[in-house]
């Protein structure tokens, strides 16, 4: 499949993975770009920038085909050292970045300076137009039905997707809600070069998630997230469990919940915990509504080969929707 989305990255299909904390690791990463996509390496599921070098070495070992590198920069009381892990992937070597959260010019003209292709997620059109003005290469635009943080405007990707094709220049790539083919051929008949998963690469065989913790997600509708973080316009979407049953309590208070309320509840070593050994009731799980579509674990080729076909048959069909039947009215009239 050729878009301006793959001419870029230079991969076979539009599919990303996107960036995942304690998940976007070698394992996956390898295996998405095997299979023809783009897979993501996620910066900061590493202790430190010198760790990180050692994980793209090792990413590099397992593919020949292009990976890239997430590095998101959000506020924080302690922040990472964000240049340093920028450097890090300068100096290992990767072509091809996704950056979220806040877009500092100081680091992304570090990126263009090295030829580094940037991919920045975002969650509306007025912040993906900033984007493209400071250098972005291609913009990931964010819907309020996935993972993560959706932002604070809840647009759906049927709006969002469309209404940043109409304003951008560069590539535009749809994430959230994006599970199959079907997902997959209808983002693309919006206006999008490609498209951007997290949940849906999290439920394979080869994402670093606890068997258990697939299981239990494979079950799920997409009734089963949940918002946090609303009251301090950071809103965040989650897998409804015991964990986001007590931030949700917490913030539905009359006077609502501070962070240091919430922080035992929502402390990162939970979630990693949540993840790598099964503890699914004891962390935050971030996972998006396309829940709802997922009902099997494949691996990541399988995955891939059959959305790309589920994808053109899609397509196909609404190809198909546009010519009438020879024995229509319609097609009557025009003979």
């Amino acid at each position: 499949m050729k878009t301006r989305i793959t001419e870029l990255l230079g991969i076979r299909y539009p599919i990303i993975q996107g960036g995942m904390m304690w998940v976007g690791r070698a394992e996956l990463a390898a295996a998405v770009s095997n299979a023809g996509g783009l897979g993501t390496l996620t910066a900061l599921t590493q202790p430190d920038p010198e760790a990180l070098v050692r994980e793209v070495h090792r990413c590099r070992a397992m593919t020949d085909a292009p990976f890239a590198v997430n590095l998101t920069i959000l506020p924080s009381a302690a922040p990472p050292p964000y240049e340093a892990y920028a450097q890090a992937i300068i100096d290992s070597g990767v072509r091809v970045v996704e950056t979220a959260g806040q877009h500092p010019e100081a680091i992304t003209e570090l990126f263009k300076s090295k030829g580094l292709v940037i991919v920045h997620k975002c969650t509306a059109v007025r912040h993906a137009l900033s984007a493209q003005r400071r250098g972005a290469d291609a913009i990931s635009i964010d819907g309020f039905e996935c993972a993560g943080h959706p932002g604070e405007d809840d647009v759906p990707g049927l709006i969002l997707i469309p209404a940043a094709c109409a304003k951008l220049s560069i590539p535009v790539v749809a994430s959230g809600g994006i599970a199959n083919g079907r997902t997959m051929a209808a983002a693309l008949a919006l206006g999008a070069d490609g498209v951007n998963m997290g949940t849906r690469f999290m439920l394979t065989r080869e994402a670093p998630v606890h068997d258990s913790v697939k299981a239990a997600l494979v079950q799920a509708s997409e009734r089963d997230t949940t918002l946090i973080f609303r009251g301090l316009r950071n809103t965040a979407r989650v897998w409804r469990n015991p964990v986001s049953a007590a931030v949700n309590e917490l913030e539905r208070r009359p006077q609502g919940a501070t962070f240091d309320e919430l922080r035992p509840w929502v402390a990162g070593v939970r979630g990693r915990r949540a993840l790598e050994q099964g503890a699914s009731d004891e962390g935050l799980i971030w996972a998006g509504q396309c829940l709802g579509l997922i009902d099997d674990v494949p691996d990541c080729a399988t995955l891939i080969q059959r959305m790309v076909a589920e994808c053109r048959q899609a397509l196909r069909r609404a190809t198909d929707l546009c010519h009438p039947s020879p024995l229509s009215p319609e097609s009557q009239t025009h003979a």
